[in-house]
């Protein structure tokens, strides 16, 4: 009864937190959730009393040792793949951003931008909980009506990708008749630094992990953005002779931003890696360190000094996803001593939890 009574007590505070502060107020919030982070440690205390075995107990060893890395003055480089950002991931990794736990982010053009897509068009999103019965001729419908599916989540067309290339658009044109070049998130922490997209703004603002990293001005890479929707639409204005193509900059240019600053900021306790998912996202990234050690020829430059994976893929099949981190040391990524773990489940899942536990510890 105690137990239950401390975890009512906890859940009180935290709603009298959201009732007497509106959730507009980043600064205020920010500050508050902080503080009660320090206050209370409410899944901190619930996964280590039940996440003893197995994968769930391999979720609370990252977590603690992402806590170690830091609290012993390492960075942390922080992956995203997949469609995290239409899973509103940003509900925490903003807070993550804002209290200064991610030092560097490499993700998917898709993460990139449709973070912003759920910022500016959410009450236009249309869920689909039924997603695994649906017909090819359902599908269809879906798209004649603007709808584009990720999963469970349908993204409107119109209200989203619309919604941002136009302005986008200009910050493009604008860069070309200049003879600017910029990288793709860069022009997106222009857009939203200009304030021209919080006429649309259809969730509070802190829940947007790319305004928390744009206000900060955190490096990101953005591997293969050209996959992206954004990258689609650049490249139709440069096919049409609108734009040119080197008013963005490439990721070969990406790989040498990352390497001047992996090179400046690797001393000392070293930069951690937090991969969630796998693919371009993770791969690109990671390849820093034996490009700097065997193709640079800098032989003092330091390994990762942390990893951790949250992956379900399968590792029979050669995937790099799938890889397990031992597997990392033989490409010069990873040093025998490196903490290495591997959550093996549903990244929606276990990502949150683990952030939640980080800022509660850290």
């Amino acid at each position: 009864m105690l137990e239950v009574g401390n975890q009512m007590e906890k859940m009180s505070f935290k709603i009298n937190l959201h009732i007497q502060y509106p959730a507009s107020d980043i600064q205020t919030n920010s500050y508050l959730c902080k503080n009660f982070y320090k206050m209370s440690k409410p899944i901190s205390e619930f996964i280590e009393k039940y996440y003893l075995h197995f994968n769930a107990a391999a979720l609370v060893d990252a977590s603690k040792g992402y806590v170690a890395h830091l609290k012993d003055g390492g960075k942390m480089m922080v992956t995203l793949a997949g469609a995290m950002s239409t899973a509103e991931l940003g509900k925490i990794f903003a807070e993550m951003i804002r209290q200064d736990k991610v030092d560097f982010i490499s993700c998917t053009g898709a993460n990139l931008e449709e973070d912003l897509m759920n910022l500016v068009a959410h009450s236009h999103y249309e869920r689909v909980p039924h997603y695994r019965d649906l017909t090819p001729q359902e599908e269809w419908a879906l798209l004649e009506r603007g709808l584009n599916r990720v999963t469970d989540t349908c993204i409107p067309e119109e209200e989203a990708f619309r919604r941002l290339q136009k302005h986008i658009y200009e910050l493009w044109k604008d860069a070309d008749d200049k003879g600017e070049r910029y990288f793709p998130h860069e022009y997106m922490y222009k857009m939203i630094l200009s304030g021209v997209l919080e006429q649309y703004y259809e969730i509070p603002r802190e829940n947007s992990w790319m305004i928390a990293a744009a206000e900060k001005n955190l490096p990101i890479v953005v591997p293969g953005w050209e996959d992206s929707t954004m990258g689609n639409i650049f490249a139709s204005y440069c096919i049409k002779g609108d734009l040119k193509f080197s008013t963005m900059k490439s990721g070969i240019e990406y790989m040498a931003y990352l390497a001047d600053w992996y090179t400046k900021n690797s001393g000392g306790k070293g930069v951690g890696f937090f991969q969630i998912g796998g693919g371009i996202a993770g791969d690109f990234p990671i390849c820093v360190v034996p490009m700097l050690y065997q193709d640079m020829e800098m032989h003092d430059i330091p390994f990762w000094s942390y990893f951790c994976q949250i992956s379900d893929s399968t590792t029979s099949y050669g995937s790099y996803s799938g890889a397990v981190p031992n597997e990392k040391i033989t490409w010069g990524k990873l040093d025998i001593t490196t903490p290495k773990y591997i959550v093996e489940s549903d990244a929606t899942i276990c990502a949150p939890l683990m952030f939640s536990y980080i800022l509660e510890n850290s």
